[in-house]
């Protein structure tokens, strides 16, 4: 006889075991899976298979990749399917194509919705994401979502992070967003196109320490309160069209690390509040148009490490403050209007790196104070009106790497000290130096950059040119260098560096013919611009040059060439200008070369070329051609048939 009264506790642990495993495989609330699966059916191209655990019949709380849930009620409360996946091994660079599903707006519960770097999402933002009341974290940056900022965001207010950065986001920014968003520390909506003014209610947004809004099209002002966005951190509105003066109030942001207004059209002084920002190490102020004079006050950051004000329009002297900032590394101070000399104090910055003075109306002498700056490695003074007459010596003392003295009245030979430098990038173009090329050129071992054009030298290329196996760039146009070519094409390389990038020997009295294999040399081989115009070559055109397959700029001008234009230039298919007027050139324009994909620069002007213009797709003015008797069709005449 069955005992039903011993049954009773055995069947309510059934029920409750029953219970228990039918939660753990169905716990997924059902109108979030379906919420999440229209998300997936709105997805075109999945190729990594981020969604592939996405399905129907399992729970998408526990089968689910990239899905977690509350387990006391299973609703969803993250989601996060980035397009830079990472782990313990692996780093996972996928895509993801389709749109935002409104039904988004369902998950109640959410908190974070991580779909940033998907890199092909396109489409609107669902306006249903403002119903997301529990949603702290949102990431959709690095996508290609359009359309303008739905206002109802404005009603997440638990949000923490909002990132919609690098999409094509348009329109004006709703106040309201700013208004309702109080608890949120961090907002980026930078590399949009998002325009008109920034809403004066970002000041609402109390909690915030990173306000991002870079490169966008917005416009108006600064709001003259951002002072009271006293926790703020970081702080880029860099890149837009925001015009009228820097207000005073930002010097209330005392924790502000990073200030970034670069490429705006901000006008009038600095404000001397500036120097109230005692933990700021990043000032960039970079392509204004900001006037006055710089405050002193600008001395008083203790922490800076990088300024950026070239560009602008400040007059007045350098204040003798700027020696106190002893953190700063990069002092980037070209094209403005200082006038007067560099001060003492500047011997002070003792963790300096890079000091650019260029373009300004700055006067000798310089003080020999910096050479206490040892780390400095980058000097710019380029196109000041120092008189320096000479480099001074003193500059041996200073471990430079890049020395840039164009246009500052050197005159003489190259000083000596220069053979044993650490200089791989030097600039003393546009002076009145003279002399032969030294022997001693072929010590600087670490030279990749020389520019020595607009001078007077006199000399042929030294041997000791082959030395400089670093040497990638090399200017020495408008001078009176004489001789054969064939040294500097035949340079040594350091594999793999020293292969040249650009070369300009134009304006000179170099001698030719062009060696026949300069295509063939090993320092060729990756070169981008070659131009030797207006010099004593003679010959013809090397057909090697084909083998420069990199070469964009070629320019031949007046150089004495004869002979026919070579075929096979038409083979070098990077080529952007070809210039080889007032030469001696005959036969007819070969049809490939005229007809070179990227050619937008082509001039023949003044040689015998003769015959009919091929067709061609780019648009060539008849001058470029004239002076051709022989040349006719378009553009020039059509040619008489008769």
């Amino acid at each position: 006889m069955i005992n039903f009264k011993n049954l009773v506790p055995l069947i309510y642990v059934i029920l409750l075991v029953n219970t228990y495993y039918f939660q753990l495989v169905e716990s997924c609330h059902a109108i979030d899976k379906a919420a999440l699966l229209d998300f997936k059916h709105k997805i075109t191209d999945d190729p990594s298979q981020l969604l592939g655990t996405w399905v129907s019949i399992t729970d998408c709380c526990t089968a689910w990749e990239g899905v977690d849930c509350n387990p006391a009620n299973g609703r969803v409360v993250n989601v996060s399917r980035s397009g830079l996946q990472s782990g313990d091994d692996f780093i996972l660079d996928t895509s993801m194509s389709g749109t935002l599903s409104p039904l988004l707006g369902n998950l109640a519960y959410l908190q974070l919705l991580d779909l940033s770097n998907l890199k092909e999402l396109t489409g609107p933002i669902p306006p249903q994401l403002g119903k997301l009341s529990h949603l702290t974290h949102l990431y959709l940056n690095l996508n290609k979502l359009n359309g303008s900022l739905p206002s109802s965001l404005g009603g997440l207010h638990k949000l923490k992070a909002l990132y919609l950065g690098q999409n094509s986001l348009s329109g004006a920014i709703p106040s309201s967003i700013f208004r309702s968003l109080t608890s949120i520390l961090e907002l980026s909506f930078g590399e949009n196109v998002l325009s008109g003014p920034i809403p004066s209610s970002i000041v609402n947004m109390i909690q915030l320490i990173r306000l991002d809004l870079h490169k966008n099209e917005l416009s108006g002002r600064i709001p003259s309160d951002i002072g009271k966005l006293k926790r703020l951190t970081n702080l880029d509105l860099s890149m837009n069209q925001i015009g009228v003066n820097i207000p005073y109030s930002i010097g209330k942001l005392a924790q502000l690390r990073d200030l970034s207004l670069d490429y705006n059209k901000l006008t009038g002084p600095i404000p001397s509040s500036i120097g109230q920002l005692i933990s700021l190490r990043v000032l960039g102020l970079a392509n204004n148009k900001l006037s006055g004079v710089l405050p002193k006050t600008i001395g008083n950051l203790p922490n800076i490490q990088h300024i950026t004000l070239e560009n602008n329009m400040i007059t007045g002297r350098l204040p003798p403050s700027l020696g106190h900032l002893t953190t700063l590394i990069n002092m980037l101070f070209s094209n403005n209007r200082f006038v007067g000399p560099i001060p003492r104090s500047f011997g002070n910055l003792k963790s300096l790196m890079a000091l650019d003075l260029s373009k300004n109306q700055l006067v000798s002498p310089l003080p020999h104070q910096l050479t206490k700056v040892k780390d400095l490695q980058i000097l710019d003074l380029s196109y000041n009106p120092l008189g320096l007459v000479n480099v001074p010596t003193w500059l041996s003392k200073i471990n430079l790497f890049r020395l840039m003295l164009a246009k500052t009245g050197l005159k003489g030979e190259l000083p000596s000290w220069l053979s044993s430098s650490s200089i791989g990038y030097l600039d003393l173009s546009s002076n009145k130096l003279s002399g032969k090329l030294p022997t001693w050129i072929g010590n600087m071992t670490q030279l990749w950059f020389l520019n020595i054009s607009y001078n007077g030298f006199y000399s042929t290329i030294p041997q000791e040119f082959k030395n400089l196996l670093l040497l990638s760039d090399l200017d020495l146009h408008s001078n009176k260098f004489s001789g054969p070519l064939d040294l500097i094409f035949d340079k040594n390389v350091d594999e793999p560096r020293g292969h040249y990038n650009s070369i300009d020997l134009s304006s000179n009295m170099f001698t030719g013919p062009i060696d026949k294999n300069v295509g063939n040399k090993l320092a060729m081989d990756s070169i981008t611009s070659l131009i030797l115009s207006n010099n004593q070559l003679g010959g013809s055109i090397p057909n090697s040059i084909v083998n420069l397959t990199q070469l964009q700029v070629l320019e031949l001008v007046r150089d004495g060439l004869s002979g026919p234009i070579p075929e096979e230039i038409g083979n070098a298919k990077e080529l952007k200008t070809i210039k080889l007027s007032r030469n001696y050139l005959n036969g007819s324009i070969p049809e490939k070369v005229i007809n070179l994909e990227n050619l937008s620069i082509f001039e023949v002007l003044r040689n015998k070329l003769s015959g009919e213009i091929p067709a061609h797709k780019a648009n060539f003015p008849a001058s470029a051609f004239f002076g051709n008797p022989g040349l006719c069709g378009v553009p020039l005449p059509p040619c008489n048939l008769s």
